[in-house]
């Protein structure tokens, strides 16, 4: 009776040598509980999207030595450890290793080359799909992609006799994510009448987050166990396992974990102990603050307020209510004399003209700076605090609030922002965001009664359209249809094209919806279409 192992770990891109002791470590883990053979991830020696590396001879020369070492460690165990196969031509493979010797390569057949994926650029798809004999077990292994197509490897393999089949991936997180790839795995388990067995990266690498959540479905389609979400795992099963009661998720907690494993592990894969925040005593700058608190730690959080002479007793009194909350170190750091020497230095260009968004965008950038000067001074990670809505519509400003090497919830739409703050607050059974600051009205502070709406559409109006503009593609003419404004919805367009300049040079954010600003979404800055 075969008795089989997930391995769900966290991979860092490139750290060949970590890599491959963690591999080592579960190997050895799996062993000891009794396990026939052990699953990993895809491109588990690598970490992934190892991106251009690929293009380094070197390093996939460097990626085989570390495959051999790990064959090395299999006695008395089978495994399925994804790597980079070949040299002029490179696959995505799975390696299926037994007793100190290479068993078979399997390839990836089907190479995803959409949003974050470009595996068309690198590799060469799969020849052949060949099946495995493991305890008497036969068994065929895929990549990702694989499952998903229509038709794949997976109906292949159940044609050629596998009685089960082992999908190694690399799955990154979006909302409901997880809810999809149930329904096609129990899909492809019950057409093909074959258990299949499940194994997804977790961790954060850049951009993206690898939530995990691997299961384990049998021949009727039916979800009988699955791996924890959002940190790393070792589960077994055996056949005659008897189906887990698996609970239901809060949709806002699987962002929020999404969001403080994305920061905890670009700091931590990036060397970063610490952060630094401007709080500015509204709703995005506490939760960012919230969800870098509960990623560090409150010891590794610094809150920096910047006030100017328009910034208000109220949001002074909330940055620091904020600060005391989350139990992070406070700072204050006046920018009113140094908004006074920018002044004077260019009141004689400036002479005669009234102030206008330069000014304002001057007390942004002053913040930044600052923030900076913190990070060059002490090592600090700057998590800077726009919102995918703000972002969207280039209500932001470049070098100023949009300066940083995070940004934290730049895919989180505003009206997302308020149900996560309390969200928080109902985890922690308390207002570690204060009822205030989520109630008040946001304002940039950037002068006397400025106000968000005064400015751009409310929220509540704003995201939907921004929604179906960008991450369902719809057209001008679509979203006027689905009953919006067609003037609020032409100026939301065009503000949403003409700011592309702004998020090219924005720092990454973390991706929690289907289409997140970055590498998934390659528009042009020079655009002409405007439908």
């Amino acid at each position: 009776m075969i008795k089989i192992a997930i391995a769900q770990i966290n991979p860092t891109v490139g750290d060949l040598e970590g890599n491959t002791e963690k591999i080592i470590e579960y190997i050895s883990l799996a062993k000891s509980k009794g396990a026939n053979l052990v699953v990993f991830p895809e491109l588990a020696i690598t970490g992934y999207p190892p991106k251009d590396l690929l293009l380094k001879p070197s390093f996939i020369e460097d990626n085989q030595k570390k495959l051999d070492e790990i064959i090395e460690n299999t006695h008395g165990i089978a495994a399925v450890v994804g790597f980079v196969d070949g040299l002029r031509e490179i696959y995505n493979a799975a390696a299926l290793i037994k007793d100190g010797e290479l068993i078979g390569v399997q390839h990836k057949t089907h190479l995803p080359n959409y949003d974050v994926f470009d595996e068309k650029r690198y590799f060469t798809p799969a020849k052949t799909c060949r099946i495995f004999d493991v305890e008497g077990v036969k068994i065929g292994i895929n990549i990702c992609e694989d499952i998903w197509v229509e038709d794949g490897p997976p109906k292949i393999q159940s044609r050629l006799g596998a009685e089960l089949l082992v999908t190694i991936n690399a799955s990154p997180f979006h909302a409901g994510k997880l809810k999809e790839r149930e329904k096609l795995i129990a899909k492809r388990a019950k057409e093909n009448w074959v258990p299949i067995i499940y194994c997804n990266m977790v961790g954060g690498q850049d951009d993206l987050v690898f939530d995990g959540g691997s299961y384990i479905f049998d021949r009727e389609g039916r979800l009988i166990a699955r791996c924890k979400r959002f940190e790393e795992d070792l589960l077994l099963w055996e056949p005659e396992s008897k189906p887990e009661v698996i609970p239901e998720e809060d949709p806002m907690e699987e962002i929020f974990n999404a969001l403080v494993l994305g920061i905890r592990d670009y700091a931590r894969k990036n060397g970063f102990d610490k952060a630094i925040i401007g709080l500015s005593g509204g709703i995005d700058s506490s939760l960012t603050a919230a969800l870098a608190t509960k990623a560090l730690g409150s010891e590794n959080v610094i809150g920096l307020s910047m006030p100017s002479r328009i910034t208000s007793n109220e949001s002074m009194e909330d940055a620091m209510e904020v600060a005391k909350n989350l139990g992070i170190a406070y700072k204050v750091v006046p920018i009113s004399e140094i908004m006074d020497a920018y002044t004077k230095a260019l009141a004689e260009e400036f002479k005669g003209l009234p102030e206008d968004v330069t000014e304002e965008n001057l007390q942004a950038r002053i913040r930044g700076n600052l923030l900076l000067a913190f990070s060059n001074k002490f090592g600090y990670l700057v998590i800077s605090t726009g919102n995918k809505s703000e972002l969207a519509v280039g209500y932001t400003t470049l070098y100023g609030d949009m300066a940083g090497g995070l940004a934290a919830i730049s895919d989180v739409p505003k009206t997302m922002v308020y149900e996560l703050a309390k969200f928080i607050n109902m985890k922690e059974g308390k207002e570690l965001i204060p009822k205030r600051v989520i109630e008040k009205e946001p304002s940039a502070e950037l002068r006397v009664g400025q106000k968000d709406a005064d400015e751009i559409p409310p929220y509540e109006v704003l995201d939907p359209i921004l929604h179906a503009y960008i991450e369902e593609n719809k057209s001008k003419r679509e979203i006027i249809a689905m009953g919006y404004d067609r003037k609020i919805v032409e100026d939301i367009i065009w503000r949403v094209d003409h700011n592309e300049y702004k998020r090219k040079q924005a720092p990454i954010g973390i991706k929690v919806t289907t289409k997140a600003f970055g590498f998934g979404r390659r528009m042009p800055i020079t655009n002409k279409y405007g439908g």
